[in-house]
């Protein structure tokens, strides 16, 4: 019986973490990442407090912006465009999700498509679609790289991708068909019938649902490579407390050949992508 295969994405975000730092040693300025975040929301000032310290430690300089809960969308679209034009700003992204009486997709389309580092403003998706260079989603691609690093097979594989959200589903599912990488496309979703069928006949599984557990043994094809994308919260029967869980259940991951696991698989991986988008985008600015 084959040894599955943790995909550690902490290990790999540490790894890509050194290979940014010396691609930025090597260039004439150093890149710039701004952060746009309104309110006061836990998770979020965490993550972009996580986003911020990566840049530290590889020599991306930061811009943080941080509003008020009671800001307008106009205060935030002032932001944007401040961005938009600011030279020592390469890319930057607006901390989601907004306040409810913030209107969301104004905010987003308002960002230049070379600065949107996020790589999910609708010009890029185009682009992502017609195989035209631009800012590719950070977790799709946070996906494709942790798979390529740990040796799965993306080229004419048979993936079976649960979710169509617009910040993993959608996209990844043009970026798995796209010819550099050439893998055959299942794409399921809330009104798919019988996804068990659906799974079973996969290489590899995808998970980005958002419903705990809903990735069980008897669904998948012993060998198969499991990525477990989506995040929920639930209820622990033995302490009553409230807990994050994954897509798929961990006794998935015996019988797979492959696993991410979650959290500490694609999680960090999103952020090892917006770091090389970061980069990226300031070389596109340098002067030729």
């Amino acid at each position: 019986m084959t040894i599955p295969v943790k995909m550690d994405g902490r290990a790999t975000l540490a790894q890509i973490k050194v290979e940014m730092q010396e691609k930025i040693a090597h260039l004439d300025s150093a890149p710039g990442l701004a952060t746009i975040l309104v309110g006061q929301d836990p998770g979020s000032q965490m993550y972009v407090n996580m986003k911020h310290r990566d840049c530290a430690e590889i020599g991306i300089e930061s811009i943080r912006i941080d509003l008020p809960e009671e800001s307008t969308t106009e205060d935030v679209l002032a932001q944007v465009r401040k961005l938009n034009d600011d030279p020592k700003c390469s890319g930057f992204i607006v901390q989601l999700p907004l306040p409810r009486h913030i209107d969301t997709r104004a905010v987003l389309e308002a960002i230049d498509p070379v600065k949107d580092v996020d790589g999910l403003h609708p010009v890029n998706i185009g682009r992502l679609a017609n195989e035209i260079p631009a800012p590719v989603a950070c977790t799709p691609m946070g996906i494709v790289e942790l798979g390529r690093r740990y040796g799965v097979q993306w080229e004419g594989a048979n993936v079976c991708l649960v979710g169509r959200g617009t910040t993993v589903g959608k996209p990844l599912a043009i970026l798995l068909t796209s010819r550099s990488i050439n893998s055959t496309v299942d794409a399921c979703h809330s009104a798919t019938k019988n996804l068990a069928e659906h799974t079973r006949r996969a290489d590899i599984i995808i998970a980005a649902a958002g419903v705990a557990h809903m990735i069980t043994p008897d669904m998948v094809r012993p060998g198969a490579a499991v990525f477990d994308v989506g995040v929920s919260r639930v209820i622990d029967p033995e302490t009553g407390e409230s807990v994050m869980a994954g897509d798929v259940d961990p006794a998935v991951f015996d019988l797979a050949g492959w696993y991410s696991p979650n959290p500490g698989g694609v999680g960090p991986m999103t952020r090892a992508m917006l770091l090389t988008n970061v980069v990226d985008a300031h070389v596109s600015y340098l002067p030729k």
